[in-house]
C-alpha cells in the first residue's frame, strides 16, 4: 500500500530572481510537529534563503505553520532549520559562496518515497534587471504565439 506523494512546494520567485548553476537534494532536520505540517502542505519557502553557520548549512526564513492538532509542544514557525548534506558537498558549497559571490536558494520542498522531507537547493547567481526583462519578454512572446496558434487551429 504505497501512499501518493503530492507534497511539492515550489519557490517560483527563485528561477526569476537567480540564474541556477548547480542543484542539490538535501535532507532537513525537523521536529515532530513540523513534518506533520509539511505533510498537510502548510509550508512556504518563497522568502527563504540558505546560510552557513560554523560549517553547517541552515535554511532561514522558511515558514512551517503550526500543526493544528498539537498541544503546547508545537514548533516555532519561522525558526532556522539545519540542512543535511555530505561533507564533500558542504565544503564545495561553502567555498563557492565564500569565494565566488554566489548564493544558495531553496527551489522546492518535497516528501520522498520513504516519507522523508527533502529540499532541492541550488547554487545560484543573482540576475541583473535587464536579464529579468528578457525573461518577461520571452514569456510574453511565447504566450502570444500560443494564442495565435490556438486561434489559427480553430
Amino acid at each position: 500500500m504505497k501512499q501518493e506523494n503530492t507534497i511539492n512546494i515550489k519557490n517560483k520567485k527563485a528561477r526569476f530572481e537567480y540564474e541556477i548553476l548547480d542543484k542539490y537534494i538535501a535532507g532537513i532536520k525537523l521536529a515532530g510537529t513540523e513534518i506533520k505540517s509539511i505533510r498537510e502542505g502548510k509550508a512556504s519557502i518563497a522568502e527563504s534563503f540558505c546560510e552557513f553557520s560554523s560549517d553547517e548549512l541552515f535554511v532561514i526564513n522558511m515558514t512551517i505553520q503550526e500543526y493544528s492538532h498539537a498541544t503546547y509542544f508545537n514548533h516555532n514557525p519561522k525558526s532556522s532549520r539545519k540542512l543535511l548534506l555530505n561533507r564533500r558537498e558542504l565544503n564545495k558549497l561553502h567555498k563557492e559562496v565564500k569565494n565566488g559571490g554566489l548564493t544558495i536558494v531553496p527551489l522546492r520542498l518535497f516528501i520522498n518515497d520513504r516519507g522523508l522531507a527533502k529540499m532541492q537547493i541550488a547554487l545560484a547567481k543573482g540576475k541583473k534587471l535587464y536579464d529579468k526583462r528578457e525573461v518577461i519578454k520571452d514569456r510574453d512572446s511565447k504566450k502570444r504565439l500560443g494564442q495565435i496558434k490556438k486561434a489559427f487551429n480553430n
